[in-house]
């Protein structure tokens, strides 16, 4: 019981954190800008990074306009996966952990957008990049902290193999010849 309430209180923990920065930001956003209303601190900045308020029914930075229920059904399915499958997922692989627990705070973030108000605020806009927000980018970064910690783990792997395989030889050279 004690092992489920750390492993929860780790992916709450970041997820909520996810979920708060997101709500905060878009709020900013809905309350200092018109929709389609841009913001920049410096002009010259405009073309490479600016803020603008945007609405956005579809997937993250864009695609897939118009599914906005399936991208309301879809963050359910894999919140109820993350909450189920969390707790198997052993202490060592943090990159995994932390991958979800980004992951789930997107997603939750944006499924509060679209029951609330029906669409996601995005805002982040950069050079000629869709725009987007701080759920997104957690999601986005929850896959590549996913992808490199897969990496790192398979590499440790291989590494770790001629031991094993040395060790295995060792043992069967054991077993063959008991009585010498």
């Amino acid at each position: 019981m004690r092992k489920y309430f750390r492993d929860y209180i780790y992916l709450l923990s970041i997820a909520g954190l996810i979920i708060a920065l997101d709500q905060w930001t878009k709020g900013v956003v809905e309350a200092q800008l018109k929709l389609g209303e841009t913001w920049s601190p410096w002009d010259w900045l405009m073309p490479y990074a600016r803020i603008v308020h945007w609405s956005n029914t579809g997937a993250a930075f864009g695609i897939f306009q118009d599914l906005s229920i399936l991208f309301t059904i879809l963050p359910f399915i894999v919140v109820g996966a993350i909450i189920v499958y969390f707790p198997q997922i052993p202490a060592k692989d943090w990159p995994l952990r932390l991958a979800l627990s980004l992951q789930m705070g997107g997603a939750i973030g944006n499924l509060i957008d679209r029951l609330t108000i029906g669409h996601v605020t995005d805002f982040i806009s950069i050079g000629n990049f869709a725009v987007f927000n701080v759920a997104d980018s957690a999601i986005s970064i929850g896959v590549a902290v996913l992808v490199v910690g897969m990496w790192i783990m398979e590499r440790r792997g291989k590494k770790a193999q001629p031991d094993d395989v040395a060790e295995i030889e060792h043992h069967l050279s054991l077993e063959e010849s008991p009585g010498e």
